[in-house]
């Protein structure tokens, strides 16, 4: 991987250290140009002609997308982020009293949201699977709680608020044996390291196209395994998810795009299909060997800060690092290195709901590089938090 190369074809590169990949990755310049390229067709001869023009690129970003995940373009619905996305899968399912929702402590905090409301709209009941001794989902736990009243396992693969990788293949083994539907929230996985619909074993799986991927804001997706998709009944209808009988009926469209809605920002889409082909062309083993060797890298170094410490549970870890200094607050630190034009964030308590009641640690700094990301920038970083532990508050 040839990381100059690759910085000098990321623009904002030059101008900050970015590490919020967990946020929102750095657009390359050719995704740039991708999207401003449609942009300009749009304004020079009109949106729905710009759409027809372009057409075939924009069917070929659900062939991308199936790639990257290992699956078929059919299975494959595109939304505006992965909220929405996870939203069609989720609530397509029925769920009655007595009905179980089985997640983990790591759970996305708007997912844990929806499962409360159905649980309290249809008298279901959520369970939280408990950590294991290395504070990811106990695979083992996990098959002694389902049982015949199961109807989900709802899992993310990577929290949002830490860096382990929960261990999702095993989890696949047990769904599969059990025949309970598994939805895998893999928004912080895609585009980090390798993930595989079939190696893991989910009926479902949702992403993002700004994050690791390194993709616009305001695109996701959807793959929904063939076995899964007459099992759901999507929650919403429209002229892209079904065909009017010409009476007073419908069918539901062939695969995943009977998820999808008709209106989509085709630059965005075209903007996610180069992202795709980018992470695609470099290879998701060595993006995610660069990757989770810097999280290593700067989790070692935070750790060797006094008065610093981090926080990422689970037996493998990803590039998401968390972290706190003793006696400044989150907000403060990440102030900080803001000053010093390093990117970084916060993890609100909100978004780790079950988390937070587990452990009580959140707000925490999230530090999350990529394969564009230096270790001379993560010194950088580390040299901030430094003089912030001695002095023991910002300046």
């Amino acid at each position: 991987m040839d990381v100059t190369a690759l910085r000098r074809e990321t623009p904002g590169c030059a101008h900050r250290v970015h590490l919020n990949n967990a946020g929102a990755g750095l657009l390359s310049r050719r995704t740039l140009e991708t999207m401003t390229a449609h942009l300009e067709l749009e304004a020079r001869i009109g949106g729905y002609e710009a759409a027809t023009e372009r057409a075939r690129d924009i069917e070929e970003t659900y062939a991308l997308v199936a790639e990257l995940v290992g699956g078929k373009a059919r299975d494959v619905a595109l939304f505006d982020n992965a909220t929405h996305a996870w939203q069609a899968a989720f609530y397509s399912l029925a769920f009655g009293p007595g009905d179980r929702i089985l997640t983990g402590r790591s759970e996305y905090g708007s997912n844990v949201l929806a499962y409360l409301q159905v649980a309290q709209r249809t008298g279901a009941e959520v369970v939280v699977v408990p950590d294991d001794e290395h504070g990811q989902l106990d695979v083992t736990a996990l098959a002694n709680l389902i049982d015949e009243r199961t109807k989900l396992v709802g899992v993310s693969h990577v929290p949002t608020g830490g860096g382990l990788v929960n261990p999702a293949a095993d989890i696949g083994r047990v769904t599969r044996s059990a025949g309970v539907p598994f939805l895998l929230d893999a928004t912080q996985s895609v585009g980090q390291f390798p993930v595989d619909v079939h190696a893991i074993g989910c009926d479902m799986l949702t992403a993002t196209g700004r994050k690791f991927l390194r993709g616009p804001r305001g695109t996701g997706f959807l793959w929904v395994g063939p076995r899964m998709l007459d099992r759901l009944e999507p929650h919403v209808n429209e002229t892209a998810a079904s065909v009017w009988d010409g009476k007073r009926g419908f069918t539901w469209r062939e695969g995943a795009r009977r998820f999808g809605t008709w209106e989509m920002g085709y630059a965005g889409v075209l903007g996610l299909g180069s992202a795709v082909r980018q992470a695609l062309d470099l290879g998701l083993d060595a993006i995610g060997e660069r990757a989770t060797a810097l999280g290593a890298a700067l989790r070692e170094r935070i750790d060797a800060v006094p008065g610093a410490r981090t926080y990422d549970l689970g037996r493998e870890r990803c590039a998401i690092v968390t972290a706190k200094v003793d006696g400044v607050a989150a907000a403060d630190v990440k102030a900080e290195l803001t000053r010093h034009g390093i990117n970084v964030t916060v993890t609100p308590p909100e978004q780790s709901l079950f988390d937070t009641e587990d452990r009580g640690v959140h707000p925490l700094v999230r530090l999350s590089p990529h394969y564009y990301n230096t270790e001379d920038e993560l010194d950088r970083a580390v040299d901030v938090l430094t003089g912030l532990a001695r002095r023991g508050q910002p300046r």
